[in-house]
C-alpha cells in the first residue's frame, strides 16, 4: 500500500515538475503547459520503465542465446561448452 502511494506521488511530482518547467521554459500559456505535462508524464513513465526492465530481461535471454548456441555446436560435434553452460544454467536455477 505504502509502495503504491509513493509511486503515485512520485508520478504527480514529475507531472508538477514538467508543468513548471515546459510551461516556463517554452513561455507557453497555463492551457498549452498543462496539455504538455499531461502527455509527458506518461511518456517519461513509460520510458523510465523500459529503461530499467530492460537490464532485468537482458541476463536471462543472453543465457537462453548461449544455450542455443551450444546446442548448435552439440549438433556439429562439439560437446565440452554443452555440458558447462547446461551446469551454468542448473546453478543460476
Amino acid at each position: 500500500m505504502r509502495t503504491k502511494i509513493k509511486q503515485c506521488l512520485l508520478i504527480l511530482c514529475l507531472f508538477l515538475f514538467l508543468f513548471v518547467v515546459i510551461g516556463g521554459g517554452l513561455h507557453l500559456n497555463p492551457g498549452g503547459a498543462l496539455i504538455a505535462a499531461a502527455t509527458g508524464t506518461p511518456l517519461l513513465v513509460y520510458a523510465f520503465n523500459r529503461r530499467s526492465a530492460s537490464g532485468f530481461v537482458e541476463p536471462d535471454m543472453c543465457a537462453s542465446r548461449q544455450a542455443d548456441r551450444a546446442m548448435c555446436r552439440n549438433a556439429k560435434g562439439d560437446t565440452n561448452e554443452v555440458g558447462a553452460l547446461e551446469v551454468e544454467n542448473i546453478a543460476r536455477r
